[in-house]
């Protein structure tokens, strides 16, 4: 059974828009078209209305920061041309489009010791090794030596490819990536608490 976008966002309980923002990240497999209606497999949905909650309890910190993303887009920037997630980014053009720069408490980000990188409410790329930042003149940061340790090509399964050289950073990156992660705030980032205890 296929169902159009606005079907598909009705079951979700999202937006369109939000659904939408899936789909142009690459992260959707089996989709169709009739015209100019993407249409989208009935258990596509499912497994997305059925995804695990992310288990931040396992953190052991109180509270992390979310980089709540768009869908990749063109800059022209210095170092770097993408802005946002796009699962048809190399690993390299990735981390860079997702490493800064925001508005945020930069040392609140860094204690996190982790940051997942939501679309639409899921977890799609993890952001590690945030000790160090920078800030521009813009009052905006940036964290230059963040390390991409994984990101999904495909969230129904999910497919995720884990990408950093340290273990404990894979192990981490595999528990979030694919889940589901609410988050709100006005801003890029927003700040979860993980109901954890630090030890």
């Amino acid at each position: 059974m296929l169902l159009t976008t606005g079907q598909a966002a009705d079951e979700l309980g999202c937006a369109v828009t939000t659904f939408r923002r899936l789909i142009q990240a690459g992260v959707l497999p089996g989709l169709s078209r009739r015209g100019v209606r993407v249409m989208v497999p009935l258990e596509v949905v499912q497994a997305l209305r059925d995804r695990a909650v992310a288990p931040l309890e396992r953190l052991q910190v109180r509270e992390i920061a979310v980089l709540r993303a768009d869908v990749a887009k063109p800059v022209q920037e210095e170092d770097r041309q993408w802005l946002g997630f796009s699962a048809t980014l190399p690993p390299s053009d990735l981390l860079k489009a997702l490493q800064g720069w925001w508005r945020c408490d930069a040392a609140s980000v860094a204690a996190g010791e982790v940051l997942p990188v939501t679309l639409s409410g899921y977890v799609v790329a993890v952001l590690t090794q945030l000790t160090r930042w920078e800030k521009d003149n813009r009052g905006r940061h940036g964290f230059p030596h963040a390390v991409l340790a994984g990101y999904v090509t495909d969230l129904v399964r999910p497919v995720k490819e884990l990408t950093a050289p340290d273990a404990a950073d894979r192990e981490v990156a595999d528990s979030l990536l694919g889940t589901h992660l609410a988050s709100h705030s006005g801003g890029t980032i927003a700040y979860v608490t993980t109901q954890s205890t630090p030890v």
